[in-house]
């Protein structure tokens, strides 16, 4: 059987696809503008709409969301009557976190035992670049043969709803007839893979006060409210003894019917260490795609360095709730600040503000696009049938659209399976699956549009 000439075109364009992706991972586009400066994000957008352009795009437009950020967006017209779909990733990325902990700097993509190496070389970038590959394996082979909208995020990882916002002030903008999310991944390397649910999140910063100021620990430990021991008992109280999430009011006994995650594989996977006992009841699939999570991000308190023999006056925290398929995010919000307020102990006096807050996501598998992906992944992957797992993570933006487009089918997949360490040091992308992916996007919507 001679190749298939989409997926010899992707091959042929690795090479470019290697140097843009090099190009989009060196702009420092943390849009959190306090700790990056707001030109890198700049530069990042004008980046993708550069490329747009290129590809004969038409109305590129840098969008000036709520939140500070652009998300860029542009209009590829394809034949008369055809379908639209739009394709959506975002630029903006994750802080790098320790610098020096990076085996290669994490702006320089950095080929390495077969990976490349990068911050947002999977989670997103990687995702623009998948999008571009497909389109031009089209336009080589026929044409694209779909109405084709790119909506670019700028502000995904902050979580600040910028987009979700403009698209409710703006819904004709991303009308579509199916939405493919490129900010998933695969349940493994080679293992191809939609995304049917995603579990929402909220994010509460509590701030507890006792004193008027810090306090000798010496003159008044021992009977002095001290506003950290507060904070310690307060989190500790959302944990069960096997380590769950207990929030007072929020269930958290679902079960995941669907692909299930070996112990084994994900203690592998999340790097556990040597006899640490993972946390949670039921299975691992239950643990993180289909019942809630909470985690301590962060907490002001006196470094241990440097630190006074004192009783700390003030204390705050900030606490992300993931949030599983089936529960209201606003209703989590609600009973987490609740929880919060009603474990505080001593009557010290606590404040909690929510700062950001997104939707879980549950898609429609049965509909003819996941039909048409199915098809398409298994063109990709020769001998792999197309696999549907959770994702414990939040896109915040499918839930707007599916509100904003009841009709519109949703599909997520992309580049983030366990190797490529999202979100932590040393993040990478596998080129292999950049190319299988880019070839099954451009299958589906060969596919799609004569469905």
């Amino acid at each position: 059987m001679s190749p298939d000439p989409i997926a010899e075109t992707v091959a042929s364009l690795m090479p470019k696809a290697k140097a843009e992706l090099t190009e989009l991972v060196a702009f420092k586009s943390v849009a959190d503008f306090e700790q990056f400066p707001k030109s890198e994000s700049e530069a990042a957008a004008n980046w993708v709409a550069d490329a747009l352009r290129t590809e004969g795009f038409e109305d590129v437009a840098l969008l000036d969301t709520p939140d500070g950020t652009q998300s860029v967006y542009g209009f590829l017209p394809g034949p008369e009557g055809a379908p639209t779909v739009l394709l959506y990733a975002h630029y903006d990325v994750q802080p790098p976190l320790d610098e020096a902990a990076w085996a290669t700097p994490p702006f320089e993509l950095t080929e390495r035992d077969g990976r490349w190496f990068g911050r947002g070389s999977a989670d997103c970038k990687g995702g623009v670049i998948m999008h571009l590959l497909a389109l031009r394996a089209l336009k080589a082979n026929g044409g694209v043969p779909v109405h084709v909208k790119v909506i670019a995020e700028g502000s995904e990882e902050q979580g600040t709803g910028g987009l979700e916002r403009y698209a409710e002030e703006h819904p004709e903008l991303l009308t579509a007839d199916t939405i493919v999310i490129g900010d998933a991944g695969n349940f493994r390397v080679g293992t191809p893979t939609v995304t049917s649910t995603l579990r929402g999140m909220t994010l509460v910063r509590v701030s507890v006060d006792t004193l008027e100021g810090n306090l000798h620990s010496g003159q008044f430990g021992g009977a002095a409210p001290d506003a950290l021991a507060a904070l310690v008992r307060v989190l500790d109280s959302l944990r069960a003894e096997d380590g769950s999430t207990t929030v007072d009011g929020l269930t958290g006994d679902a079960d995941w019917d669907g692909l299930q995650y070996e112990e084994a594989a994900f203690r592998k996977d999340a790097k556990v260490l040597d006899g640490v006992e993972l946390i949670g009841g039921g299975t691992v699939a239950d643990r993180i795609w289909a019942r809630p999570a909470v985690t301590v991000l962060g907490i002001d308190c006196p470094p241990v360095v440097g630190a006074t023999p004192s009783v700390q006056a003030a204390a705050r925290a900030l606490i992300s709730l993931r949030v599983p398929p089936g529960v209201d995010a606003v209703e989590a919000t609600k009973l987490l600040q609740a929880h919060i307020e009603a474990h505080t102990p001593w009557g010290a006096q606590v404040r909690t503000e929510q700062i950001g807050q997104g939707q879980p996501f549950r898609a429609d598998t049965a509909s003819p696009a996941y039909a048409a992906m199915a098809e398409a992944m298994g063109e990709a992957y020769p001998g792999e049938e197309m696999q549907y797992a959770g994702q414990g993570g939040s896109i915040p933006l499918c839930n707007t659209l599916a509100s904003l487009y009841p009709e519109a089918e949703i599909l997520l997949i992309g580049l983030s399976e366990p190797e490529a360490q999202i979100h932590a040091v040393n993040e990478s992308v596998s080129p292999e699956e950049l190319e299988r992916l880019s070839v099954a996007e451009a299958l589906f919507l060969r596919k799609y549009a004569a469905s």
